[in-house]
């Protein structure tokens, strides 16, 4: 068995052919679909966060909104960017979020890709301390995030308050317990992946990763995720880790799947920089008819070791056709590969 969502990069554009020309189509589509999705049987719906760009840049009204309106599906986040972020307020959020979805918050986080802007963090108040990069930052700020939401008490409460306190120190608040184990780390290398494990962080591993040793993609994302399984058993964990991998995979059921994705039933690995001194691997399109799918995926080695995939949606085609593609993936594929 295996859990299947799906990933909203979120983006809108005021185009002829979009379906999602505003922000708020935006929003309130992800919500239909993530209601959608669970009514279909699906166990996740992720969002990805980008600042500077029309896409959704603010997850947390958003996860909080579709917590009220579900009640089964995982929510979660597919990475937020921790350069941008206060790991104060950001656990205050993420409680309140959690606590409203009853528990059903997967908070994906990272240090984020190249942005719209040049470092954009700097405009939301942030910058390194000395002799610190962006990406020891972005780390900083999650140490903190995962010590907060321990929930124990760290700031001296004020003798004179407003409001009555509780004895010793005191804790972000609202504190949602458990959320410290739901917290995962986009790794983009093996070596992050195995940091993200010493802190007890479950691996999110998406469709690129740094190119480290030339295998095809999925090879070397299998590599990454047992790298991250074992620095788990070393640091002593108790829990059992989770893992997910995103794929873009599309069944071709009909003329309009084919007009769409037909072209990318040749897709292949392809080799790039989205930073200068960062070369990338990219990892392939399924896109074939259901049986045809079924035999190349049976063949992806990191799928095979994630207990989660989370499946890229093109979110500008609108709910109906994107519920339509989880839908084939969930009928006419994972039953045949075991993960239903």
């Amino acid at each position: 068995m295996k859990r299947i969502g799906f990933l909203s990069f979120g983006h809108w554009s005021d185009t002829p052919h979009s379906q999602t020309r505003s922000a708020s189509d935006s929003l309130l589509q992800a919500i239909d679909l993530a209601v959608a999705a669970e009514e279909l049987g699906a166990d996740g719906a992720f969002f990805r966060v980008h600042h500077f760009a029309q896409q959704q840049g603010s997850p947390f009204p958003l996860l909080a909104a579709i917590g009220a309106k579900t009640s089964r599906i995982e929510i979660g986040t597919g990475v937020i960017d921790m350069r941008y972020e206060n790991p104060m307020y950001m656990a205050e959020d993420a409680g309140a979020a959690d606590l409203i979805s009853e528990g059903r918050l997967q908070l994906g986080i990272s240090r984020g890709s190249p942005e719209q802007v040049i470092d954009g963090w700097r405009y939301f108040g942030y910058r390194p301390n000395e002799g610190e990069t962006e990406a020891e930052m972005a780390r900083s700020h999650t140490e903190v995030l995962l010590k907060v939401l321990e929930g124990e008490g760290f700031a001296e409460p004020n003798p004179r308050p407003m409001f009555a306190n509780p004895p010793g120190l005191l804790r972000i608040e609202p504190h949602s317990e458990g959320l410290r184990e739901r917290i995962w780390w986009g790794a983009a290398s093996n070596s992050t992946a195995v940091w993200a494990a010493e802190l007890g962080m479950n691996l999110m591993s998406s469709t690129l990763k740094d190119d480290e040793g030339g295998a095809p993609f999925h090879v070397q994302q299998a590599e990454q995720i047992r790298a991250f399984r074992k620095a788990w058993a070393d640091a002593g964990w108790q829990r059992e880790p989770r893992v997910s991998v995103s794929r873009s995979i599309f069944a071709l059921t009909n003329d309009l799947d084919r007009a769409y994705f037909g072209r990318d039933s040749a897709s292949a690995d392809h080799v790039g920089y989205i930073e200068a001194e960062t070369r990338s691997i990219f990892g392939r399109t399924y896109a074939a008819e259901p049986d045809v799918l079924v035999q190349q995926l049976a063949e992806d080695e990191a799928i095979a070791e994630a207990d989660t995939l989370l499946l890229t949606v093109p979110n500008q085609l609108g709910v109906d056709y994107n519920s339509h593609v989880l839908d084939s993936i969930l009928t006419h594929v994972a039953p045949a590969l075991g993960w239903r």
